[in-house]
């Protein structure tokens, strides 16, 4: 076995690295298993590429004295030794078939290095439309935390999203419903209350972004161990040296930067602009059919862009190309024969448009929804709990009747003799 995998079958998971918060709604708090499942997956792939039999692994972790193996004995002591090596064999299998079909990776660098594969790929899916704009801003703003965090899991709130995003959070819920259906993202938990879902990006296997496949990875499923996520697997990436047919080319990272300004807002710029200024940040000096194919907008949306952009100083015609002006990025503009008034910055372009102030809108109205749930659960925990009423002791036959007036019986009653 590798020197990691090694450690963590004698050691265990010491610093939380296969740790993932997953208390449920409703109360059910998941996380225990969820660790011991990651760990036994982990030390399973570690076992098939070390060349393990699956009977061997089924014996290390469960005759031996390792603290890798814990999960599956207590799993033993609780539902029997058959239900224990029926679980290590599901991840021993997953693993096996998961790495026949996979390139394994080593470290963080051969992580880094299938994001870079998977963004290029991204990058070069025509998104045609305000709804896939919408969709690629959704994807850069899970590939930069990915980035961060080393693994294909990510843990983000649908109003973060939104905010990294530059959009409503119902146009977020909208898009992550797309992704979802498109199997370009999956959700492996719910959230907290104090905490965002849990994702998991997943690799298109096609020629576009809605042929894809991809194997289960939570316990519950036939192929459970297969798709390990984090650092520790590599998606598939087999088709990125294809020819790029469609021409869709994009600079994903000069997305990500300028996509949550004000500038680029539903009534700014929006995602048609910032499909302009990435695909010639990408490849400055295009033509106008090359731009409306890497960009993948309408011609008329291209011209209609180009206009305005022109008239801020932030692109400039040379002849039949169209070139970014040297701080176009940073939104300033550059005097030329169309642009008298160039713009001086983000926050000048917004104005300009009539869209400043919208970002700070957004973030104000997440914040009071933040504060009146926190308000809400205040209330609810501080409101006095009613005593529930105490049953009565007497008897049936010496409780009192009610008095029923005006009935013959009544009156029989009353009647002596």
């Amino acid at each position: 076995m590798s020197p990691r995998m090694h450690q963590l079958l004698l050691n265990g998971d010491r610093h939380g690295t296969y740790t993932h918060g997953s208390l449920q709604r409703g109360g059910h708090n998941s996380a225990a298993s969820d660790h011991a499942w990651a760990v036994t997956r982990a030390v399973a792939a570690g076992a098939v590429q070390a060349g393990w039999s699956r009977a061997a692994f089924v014996q290390v972790l469960l005759d031996g004295p390792y603290p890798a193996g814990r999960p599956a004995r207590a799993l033993q002591h609780r539902r029997g030794y058959d239900h224990a090596v029926a679980w290590l064999h599901r991840a021993f299998d997953g693993a096996h078939h998961y790495l026949q079909t996979h390139d394994p990776l080593c470290g963080r660098q051969d992580f880094h290095a299938a994001l870079a594969a998977y963004r290029a790929r991204i990058e070069r899916t025509p998104w045609p439309g305000t709804a896939a704009k919408t969709d690629l801003r959704n994807l850069a703003a899970r590939l930069d935390i990915c980035t961060r965090t080393g693994g294909w899991d990510h843990t983000v709130s649908e109003r973060d999203l939104a905010e990294r995003m530059g959009c409503a959070r119902t146009t977020t819920h909208r898009s992550n419903q797309r992704l979802l259906n498109a199997r370009l993202l999956r959700q492996l938990d719910h959230g907290t209350p104090t905490q965002g879902a849990r994702w998991m990006l997943l690799a298109p296997t096609g020629t576009g972004p809605l042929t894809l496949s991809h194997h289960a990875s939570t316990p519950q499923r036939p192929q459970a161990g297969g798709a390990m996520s984090g650092p520790t697997m590599r998606h598939t990436h087999h088709h990125r040296h294809h020819d790029n047919d469609s021409g869709a080319d994009l600079d994903s990272h000069t997305a990500a930067r300028l996509m949550n300004l004000d500038a680029f807002a539903h009534r700014g710029l929006s995602g048609s602009g910032l499909a302009i200024l990435a695909a010639l940040a990408e490849h400055d000096g295009q033509t106008l059919a090359e731009l409306q194919a890497r960009a993948s907008i309408s011609r008329a949306t291209t011209y209609r862009q180009l206009t305005t952009l022109t008239h801020l100083g932030l692109i400039q015609r040379e002849g039949e190309l169209l070139h970014l002006t040297p701080a176009t990025l940073a939104g300033t503009g550059q005097r030329g024969p169309s642009c008298e008034h160039p713009a001086t910055g983000w926050t000048d372009v917004a104005k300009w448009l009539g869209v400043h102030g919208t970002a700070h809108r957004r973030r104000q109205h997440h914040h009071a929804e933040r504060a009146r749930w926190h308000n809400q659960q205040a209330r609810l925990a501080d409101r006095p709990r009613r005593t529930p009423p105490v049953p009565s002791r007497t008897p049936p036959s010496e409780a009192i009747q009610p008095h029923r007036q005006g009935t013959y019986e009544t009156f029989l009653h009353r009647t002596p003799g």
